[in-house]
């Protein structure tokens, strides 16, 4: 019984913070979220034997592994009271429920995922002559011939270039919920999991809890992925623009945490690819992301976070 009480306090504590936090916002009806960035997860994508998309001379395994070690050595250059966990420092292949798992472990408060961007080649036809070609009907016997056109077939690359930063996708947060469920300690207080114990997780007082923190992520995960966009473009970087996608992201939606998935550029494109490669570029990307996370940091800590992904105080 004492538990019972104790965790209804909880979500009624819940409730009117986020019903308080509504009425001293400023210039919207919508709660603000605040809490501290203590650890960021860096996850560089793929790895070992999945090498990810190609280019001409390199890959993204590879690419993705560079620009992940450079941020984290610029966060904890810039940002010294954030702790980074790496989820691969060398090229070793984890399955994203590894990944997944490693990262729930860590108990970060957000998964940064970075991966290289491809696109198909354009298919082209050339008409490069005609063929004669005769023919005999069986029944009038007669021969008739025809031209036919001649074509040759090519692909020249995509030109497809630019940065996308990913989000799960709003249809697929009962998996976030879930992934929330299953690591409720990462974001309950010591003393407030100590007291909880053994309380069943499937009480509709839980789901309650579980919901409103999904939806926190899912607001946190929106800022941060416009945050990022926004400073890619002030690099001169082409923006594709934060966005969901469709079918989901499945680690994404497999940590129990703020996170998202960033694109940095196209590897299918031959200038893209260089600037992948080169010391300028990964370099030009890491500040734009760690400028990005020190923007959601403070904005997280400060005056908050509303739903929708907009930040409670404009700047």
């Amino acid at each position: 019984m004492t538990k019972r009480i104790s965790f209804s306090l909880l979500i009624l504590l819940t409730l009117l913070a986020t019903c308080i936090f509504s009425f001293k916002s400023k210039d919207a009806q919508q709660p603000i979220q605040k809490q501290k960035l203590r650890k960021i997860v860096i996850d560089a994508g793929h790895g070992g034997r999945d090498i990810g998309a190609e280019g001409k001379y390199s890959n993204e395994k590879t690419i993705s592994l560079d620009v992940a070690l450079k941020l984290q050595k610029t966060i904890e250059q810039e940002i010294p009271d954030v702790e980074v966990y790496m989820t691969r420092t060398s090229d070793f292949y984890d399955s994203p429920i590894t990944k997944a798992d490693k990262a729930n472990a860590a108990k970060g408060d957000l998964f940064i995922s970075i991966h290289c961007n491809s696109a198909s080649g354009n298919r082209h036809r050339e008409l490069v002559g005609y063929k004669t070609v005769t023919s005999k009907n069986r029944k009038t016997k007669k021969t008739t011939t025809r031209k036919v056109p001649q074509y040759r077939y090519y692909t020249t690359p995509s030109v497809a270039k630019g940065t996308e930063t990913y989000i799960w996708a709003i249809r697929k947060s009962d998996q976030k919920t879930n992934a929330v469920k299953s690591h409720e300690d990462a974001y309950l207080d010591s003393a407030t999991a100590k007291e909880l114990g053994d309380f069943n997780p499937d009480d509709p007082e839980m789901e309650i809890l579980l919901n409103l923190k999904t939806k926190q992520y899912f607001d946190r995960s929106a800022r941060l992925a416009i945050t990022i966009e926004e400073e890619f473009i002030k690099t001169g970087r082409p923006s594709r623009q934060a966005q969901q996608r469709g079918k989901g992201i499945w680690v994404l939606q497999a940590v129990a945490m703020p996170a998202v998935l960033v694109e940095i550029g196209f590897i299918s494109n031959a200038e893209e690819e260089d600037y992948l490669n080169s010391q300028a570029g990964q370099q030009e990307i890491t500040q734009a992301l760690t400028k990005a996370i020190k923007r959601y940091k403070y904005t997280l800590e400060t005056t908050g976070i509303r739903p929708n992904g907009t930040n409670s105080q404009k700047k």
